[in-house]
């Protein structure tokens, strides 16, 4: 995919606007940046004394940390998916 074929989309991210260029649809971006939009400012709220490179390392440690326990929970129901797959075929 050439750089003229990926969605170049401005969102706001903490009243900062931010250009961001992917393949993802303008739906995709627009969410995600919305939700790191949220979480940064869940983060302020209850840790008002943070400045901002502060809240984004803890906004991306919380959104890393989320991403982990939930592929760790795919993993494990592909593996019980697996295990009873094979169950089922004896």
């Amino acid at each position: 995919m050439s750089e003229s074929d990926k969605n170049r989309i401005t969102v706001e991210i903490n009243n900062r606007k931010f250009t961001v260029v992917g393949e993802e649809s303008a739906e995709h971006i627009k969410m995600v940046a919305s939700l790191v939009d949220q979480k940064m400012d869940e983060i302020r709220y209850a840790k008002p004394s943070l400045d901002t490179s502060q809240t984004a390392v803890l906004t991306a440690l919380n959104t890393m940390s989320d991403y982990l326990k939930l592929k760790e929970e795919h993993n494990a129901l592909l593996q019980k998916e697996q295990k009873e797959r094979k169950k089922n075929r004896r």
